[in-house]
């Protein structure tokens, strides 16, 4: 299915806020979940999840919600997450990744990872313009979420858990509280050049942030997510 296709499926009002919520978790939903989030029958919210698939947005497979194996267990349920693969739309067409590889490329070949990282932390600083240093971690993630990071919170009281693949739910044990990231807006060229990229970004949200600020960026890579996390300065109290 053509990349203008699939995203036109998620006009349909449902299929866009069961798409939603499902991208939002960042881990397996069942339908009677799906369902509920959005506020549908189980057997419309499976419609259009399976269309979902079918169009490339979201990957299924199966496993028992009830962390059970065994006789007893119940049958496998079918599960969703969001595709991996990217989808874009450009009329007329355009094709800013390959140049944005290119001038990857030709960068990590001559050096200039610290030129990148001085202008990424220009650029950060520009887009926060006049206003003062991030005041928080929930003005950060506010930031974040504007710039389509996916942020939330992990650590501390109330904070959100991973969870694995048989549904059980991991708290870090560390009382401090991170903002991590589901989503990295550079991915596909931070695929191919990691460390140049990735330093670009910590760099970009250093500026966006503000020297000195309450808040603070850092490295600490997660598989499936942003190599950033941001957190509370450490010379500042919580």
């Amino acid at each position: 299915m053509k990349d203008i296709d699939a995203i036109a499926m998620l006009q349909d009002p449902v299929r866009r806020r069961l798409y939603e919520y499902v991208a939002a978790q960042g881990r397996e939903v069942g339908r009677n979940e799906a369902a509920e989030a959005a506020g549908v029958a189980r057997t419309l919210a499976a419609h259009h999840l399976d269309r979902l698939t079918e169009a490339g947005l979201l990957e299924s497979g199966s496993r028992r919600l009830t962390g059970r194996s065994g006789p007893g267990a119940g049958r496998p349920a079918k599960v969703y997450t969001r595709a991996r693969a990217e989808r874009s739309v450009s009329l007329p067409a355009r094709d800013y990744l390959t140049a944005a590889e290119l001038l990857a490329e030709a960068a990590e070949q001559a050096g200039l990872d610290a030129a990148l990282c001085a202008a990424a932390g220009r650029r950060g600083e520009a887009l926060r313009g006049s206003a003062a240093p991030c005041g928080g971690l929930e003005e950060a993630m506010e930031m974040l979420a504007g710039r389509g990071y996916e942020p939330y919170l992990e650590g501390g009281e109330g904070a959100e858990g991973v969870q694995d693949a048989e549904g059980a739910v991991a708290v870090t044990g560390a009382a401090e509280r991170v903002v991590r990231m589901r989503n990295c807006p550079f991915h596909a060229v931070a695929e191919h050049f990691p460390p140049l990229v990735c330093g670009m970004n910590l760099a970009l949200l250093e500026g966006l942030f503000g020297e000195d600020g309450p808040v603070s960026a850092r490295m600490d890579a997660r598989p499936g997510e942003c190599c950033v996390v941001v957190e509370t300065s450490k010379n500042n109290d919580r």
